[in-house]
């Protein structure tokens, strides 16, 4: 349905008249749940709008030439290029931080769509999403003034997610992959999620993996997670995964910092870093929130860091927080990255 921009502004003024007046001690709680649906029901009074000067661009895929779009900004002098990758349950009009950073900075920038919300079998780290963003990065490329010694793709949650399995499969050459609150392993999600009652996320993996309550595709489950995936010596760049010490607690978000943690060591048993592999020990402290960091002053964004592992090519560091992404930071490391 479709609604001219009169409408939306005057249902807009409806919802939120009645909203306010339900938020009152006296109304009915139900009530107050029925109007909160209703604003999530009208999909325009949440889909953000891009400023004009990121153009919605249309890329054909390379794999099964399918349109994705994508919000693009190119720059007229040569810049580094930022990847921005949309959440588990979001699209590319999703509102991202990161874009405002790289048009304070100067910087092409590129928000994929590859293949919308993760709740189909097109999504879900398919071969289509990897393509996806390898043409959404070479669309960049040629479209505009790439400094392509200077390519970075960053997610969070799933992003952060799709931020793996590019670092792991991408065709080009990126500097450094920078992923927040990551999901790895498609199977421990689901039951992660089904034991803290996120059944949504528990629904899509079933539908991306051409799974059902009765029928877990195994098979499936690991194609699409990168936690089983090869880790080959053609990868590119290197890699900072974080995640949020509370991150799957109640309260802390939605992915156990587990995902994140034994990815690193995956990543190290394939390169022989035995000195830097995480023992059970310390894993088992880490998921229960029994570390101690007592003595270390390191921050990021003001919030302790609880724990880091740092290697050449990649660094894992859990911090004290739940499932977010630090933008200001983030943009922060890249400029570094990028002198």
């Amino acid at each position: 349905m479709k609604y001219n921009k009169k409408w939306k502004h005057i249902i807009l003024l409806f919802i939120l008249f009645f909203l306010l007046a339900a938020l009152s001690a006296n109304t009915p709680i139900n009530i107050k749940d029925n109007l909160f649906k209703l604003t999530n029901k009208f999909n325009f009074l949440s889909t953000p709008e891009w400023p004009s000067t990121f153009q919605l661009v249309k890329i054909t895929s390379s794999n099964d030439k399918a349109i994705q779009n994508a919000y693009f900004l190119p720059t007229n002098e040569k810049k580094p290029l930022l990847v921005s990758l949309h959440h588990w349950s979001s699209d590319f009009t999703q509102k991202d931080p990161l874009a405002k950073l790289a048009l304070k900075h100067n910087w092409n920038y590129i928000h994929p769509d590859f293949r919308g919300p993760n709740n189909n079998q097109q999504s879900c780290l398919s071969n289509l999403v990897i393509s996806d963003v390898d043409d959404a990065i070479q669309y960049a490329i040629d479209n505009s003034n790439v400094d392509i010694d200077n390519i970075f793709i960053v997610g969070a949650s799933g992003g952060g997610y799709v931020t793996l399995g590019s670092y792991l499969r991408t065709r080009h050459k990126i500097k450094r992959f920078i992923s927040w609150v990551p999901i790895s392993d498609l199977t421990a999600w689901y039951y992660q999620s089904i034991s803290i009652g996120n059944e949504k996320y528990a629904e899509n993996i079933l539908s991306c993996t051409g799974s059902s309550l009765n029928f877990m595709n195994e098979g499936e489950l690991k194609n699409r997670s990168p936690l089983y995936w090869d880790i080959t010596s053609t990868i590119s760049g290197g890699i900072d995964i974080y995640a949020g010490i509370n991150d799957g607690h109640s309260g802390g978000g939605s992915v156990p910092i587990s995902h994140s943690i034994l990815f690193f060591n995956h990543l190290l048993t394939a390169w022989g870093l035995n000195e830097n592999y995480i023992t059970s020990e310390t894993i088992s402290k880490l998921l229960t929130r029994a570390y101690d960091n007592r003595g270390s002053e390191k921050k990021i964004q003001g919030r302790a860091i609880i724990y880091q592992n740092k290697t050449e090519l990649a660094t894992l560091t859990i911090f004290d927080g739940g499932h977010e992404i630090f933008s200001e930071y983030t943009f922060n490391e890249l400029i570094e990255l990028s002198d």
